[in-house]
């Protein structure tokens, strides 16, 4: 997965910085992430959470607010209505990328700015909420010791999350109007709200005001045992892992399509990341399939290894060979399948002195089939074509092409 650093403008003619994680294969679609309040985009829940859909083919973008984390300007100065406008000129940005976001999702404070911002992001089609609030004046009680402050001086410092920030009167007052039953009723998109049952900075009930609110098509996912950052490693793996499922339809993350086919009779098979081990497969010029590696081996895991695709090839050919002498027979094979597992073991064990690769096949039937019968599809399955060639060897003869 790459990242990329992107700049672009914010609503103050301050210089916004961001980040965007490409996926390392094909590009399925663009979201945009607006992260919790007074957070950076550099948070752990908002890099993991883009980490795992960028591996999922979705690009994600998540920027610093206006004065927050590497952007310019001067917090103190923003308010909830300006954070909106940045998500707007974030997603202007990422159009004229040619990446216009089709997801967005916002966390906490975040969310309620993207519940606003959505309606008039016209190439969304889906909406992520993690924990957000349905109140926007709700993260005032973060730093209600400090409102008096706030309201007499114009400006006050509070501490939130261990470290000092200058919050102004006209975010409050901003805040504190604002309404977003509006914007929910007209989403007029798809709807996931994420909440967790134990936060405690924000209520699940404001989950609950967003869904009552929100018109069909909606969602509801509790995270369960999850805090209000999503801190934990397997939360946020969980978040992306929903998000990227639900939001799959709406989307309609396909991948491109294949390389032209290959001539019939012809196996092609295509390098399809230079930076991987991904691989585009084409038998002919109508069956199309993936080849890949392990993520532990270098890979992407997006599809199977070329040892998985040679014990497919025996499986298969074991399943049909058993599957046509049934049938001949008119024998009552209801149903047959093969496990098949790879291994190399050392040729003593066979009577040799080296090391030779060994298929392991473990066949199922069912069907009211008698003892003789089974044991004489076991031996039939020692008849599959590929099961022979396997196991007498074949001459493998390679030229370089002109």
């Amino acid at each position: 997965m790459g990242i990329e650093r992107i700049n672009f403008t914010g609503h103050s003619g301050a210089s916004l910085a961001a980040r965007l994680d490409m996926p390392d294969g094909p590009h399925l679609a663009t979201a945009l992430f607006a992260h919790c309040f007074t957070c950076s985009k550099d948070i752990s829940a908002a890099k993991r959470i883009s980490a795992r859909l960028a591996g999922m083919g979705i690009a994600v973008m998540r920027f610093d607010f206006t004065g927050l984390g590497h952007s310019d300007g001067e917090f103190e100065n923003t308010t909830f209505t300006s954070n909106v406008d940045d998500l707007l000129l974030a997603a202007e940005h990422l159009e004229s990328l040619g990446m216009a976001p089709t997801l967005l999702i916002g966390h906490s404070l975040g969310g309620a700015a993207i519940l606003k911002a959505a309606p008039r992001i016209k190439s969304a089609k889906a909406v992520v909420t993690i924990g957000a609030p349905f109140d926007p004046a709700h993260v005032t009680h973060n730093f209600k010791d400090a409102l008096s402050d706030i309201q007499s001086k114009g400006v006050g410092e509070v501490v939130l999350g261990g470290r000092p920030i200058r919050i102004g009167r006209d975010f409050v007052e901003d805040i504190a109007a604002e309404n977003l039953v509006d914007s929910i009723r007209n989403l007029k998109k798809s709807l996931l709200i994420l909440h967790a049952p134990l936060d405690e900075t924000v209520s699940i009930e404001n989950a609950a005001q967003i869904f009552q609110h929100a018109k069909h098509p909606k969602s509801f996912v509790t995270l369960c045992h999850s805090d209000h950052l999503i801190s934990r490693p397997d939360d946020a793996e969980y978040v992306a892992t929903v998000i990227a499922g639900w939001a799959s339809r709406d989307l309609e993350l396909r991948p491109p399509a294949p390389p032209i086919g290959a001539p019939e009779g012809v196996v092609r098979v295509t390098e399809a990341d230079p930076d991987g081990f991904l691989q585009d497969i084409n038998s002919g010029p109508r069956h199309h399939i993936q080849a890949d590696e392990p993520l532990a081996y270098g890979g992407t895991n997006r599809g199977m290894s070329p040892y998985g695709l040679l014990a497919s090839g025996l499986g298969a050919c074991t399943s049909m060979t058993i599957r046509m002498y049934a049938r001949r027979k008119k024998w009552p094979l209801t149903r047959v399948w093969v496990d098949v597992t790879h291994n190399a073991m050392h040729a003593q064990d066979a009577g040799g002195p080296s090391k030779i690769d060994r298929f392991n096949r473990e066949i199922h039937l069912e069907g009211d089939l008698d003892e003789a019968q089974r044991q004489r599809l076991l031996e039939i399955a020692d008849k599959c074509p590929v099961h022979k060639t396997l196991e007498s060897g074949a001459e493998i003869k390679t030229v370089l092409a002109d």
